[in-house]
């Protein structure tokens, strides 16, 4: 993957790369048809991906796999094995290995792809995934920088155009009650929403190993990806990557319309030798009409863990709990009391069903601007500045390496420091050299 081609020059690219559709992308696949499922990411989040896939689609078989370890790759196996015995059939010549292995398993024969790798290469196999014309599960969250946003919002658009099949892996937009909450919510039963505040306050999710424990000859890149949810270049951070569940909330209760800015805060509380992430983040971002949405977020252990939405309107507030039914507190008394199908699998039911009747899901927009306003509040915390969402579209951030290959040697950026770490923003543009009034050459 060479982000020479991939990342930073791919708008002049992608308008000339083009794949034809395959004939599933327009048409509705015959009941009798087994569609073929492939897998790019094996680890804990791929695999459940996977079988909630199988769960959903009657007439479907997972007969491809890619990650960078083979071992995550035949540990999935087993695991799918003892629920769908009959429906995993992947012959070692489709089990494929290595940075690229993401373009080989397209190229596979596969109909329906999961993408569930690190978010650093989201953008690079969704793009690939689209131009390959491939429904696609595309796991959250969809980039971790500016470019990155730009390349998948791209791939989006030509989904689109390709009428294929492109559902969000922002699991709580397919949860029974949420629907059911944020129906009521902007429906006006709390009156006009005057505020939001959201929590996502945990414990380390995949703590950083001391640098000793890095064996001799691992190159950079191998360390960082085997460790990819402590490097911004491969998670985004934890605001973009874990509590940007609670940034989709905020913004589905706005309407899906983007902020007009932000200002944050946070860092690193618990000292890691490697790494460059935070490991708390307040992020405050503000409406039209001086509506403001507070979004904090925490990964250290031994604190208290609180994972809470709270949406303010006028006459009520909708109430959001992890593990509980969402209530109206107000004069619209409510509390959601019907069936709480597992949101997981509805998500794939959704994503097969489409594909069986010749429909098309496309999550696309809401998707990528859940991405970016996560990303926003952590530029906003990075660099202590307030950040405008007209800033946030133009900002040329790029965290990936040039090239990247499982040998290679790369630093990433060192662990941001507020009033110090830069805002991307292009550089201006020189003033004409023929000055004001002067004729320009040719």
């Amino acid at each position: 993957m060479s982000s020479a081609l991939t990342r930073r020059n791919f708008v002049q690219t992608t308008a000339v790369i083009t794949a034809a559709t395959t004939l599933r992308a327009q048409q509705k696949a015959d009941s009798q048809e087994t569609l073929r499922i492939g897998l790019v990411g094996c680890g804990g989040r791929g695999t459940g991906a996977a079988s909630q896939a199988l769960g959903a689609e009657y007439n479907g078989k997972l007969v491809a796999m890619a990650d960078v370890d083979m071992k995550q790759i035949d540990g999935s196996i087993a695991s799918l094995s003892q629920k769908f015995p009959d429906r995993v059939d992947v012959k070692p010549d489709k089990k494929f290995v290595g940075i690229d292995a993401y373009q080989k398993l397209i190229d596979s024969g596969v109909d329906v792809v999961l993408l569930a790798s690190p978010p650093g290469f989201r953008p690079v196999h969704l793009q690939a995934a689209v131009d390959a014309g491939k429904h696609i599960f595309c796991e959250k969250p969809m980039a971790v920088d500016s470019i990155g946003y730009h390349m998948a919002m791209a791939a989006v658009n030509k989904a689109r155009e390709k009428k294929l099949n492109l559902v969000a892996g922002f699991c709580w937009r397919y949860s029974t009650s949420r629907i059911e909450a944020f129906k009521r919510a902007l429906g006006g039963d709390i009156g006009k929403i005057t505020s939001v505040f959201a929590t996502y306050h945990t414990g380390p999710v995949k703590p950083m190993p001391p640098a000793s424990g890095r064996p001799a000859g691992m190159s950079d890149v191998e360390w960082q990806v085997r460790n990819w949810y402590n490097f911004s270049w491969l998670s985004g951070d934890s605001l973009v990557e874990q509590a940007v569940h609670s940034v989709d909330k905020i913004c589905w209760a706005m309407g899906d319309r983007p902020p007009m800015s932000c200002i944050g805060t946070g860092g690193r509380q618990i000292k890691a030798e490697d790494g460059n992430i935070f490991d708390h983040f307040h992020a405050a971002y503000e409406w039209e009409n001086g509506i403001i949405c507070n979004m904090a977020s925490r990964q250290i252990k031994g604190c208290q863990g609180h994972n809470q939405d709270i949406i303010r309107g006028e006459k009520g507030a909708l109430i959001i709990g992890k593990g509980g039914a969402p209530f109206i507190d107000g004069p619209k008394r409510w509390r959601f009391r019907g069936e709480e199908k597992n949101m997981y699998d509805l998500e794939h039911e959704a994503l097969f069903n489409s594909i069986r009747k010749g429909s098309v899901i496309n999550d696309g927009d809401r998707m990528m601007l859940s991405t970016l306003v996560a990303i926003m509040g952590r530029e906003a915390a990075y660099t202590g500045q307030l950040i405008t969402w007209d800033q946030m579209l133009a900002c040329t951030q790029d965290l990936a390496p040039d090239s990247l290959k499982w040998s290679d040697s790369f630093t990433p950026t060192p662990m941001p420091q507020p009033g110090v770490t830069r805002f991307l923003l292009p550089e201006p543009k020189k003033p004409d050299a023929a000055g004001p009034g002067k004729k320009q050459k040719a």
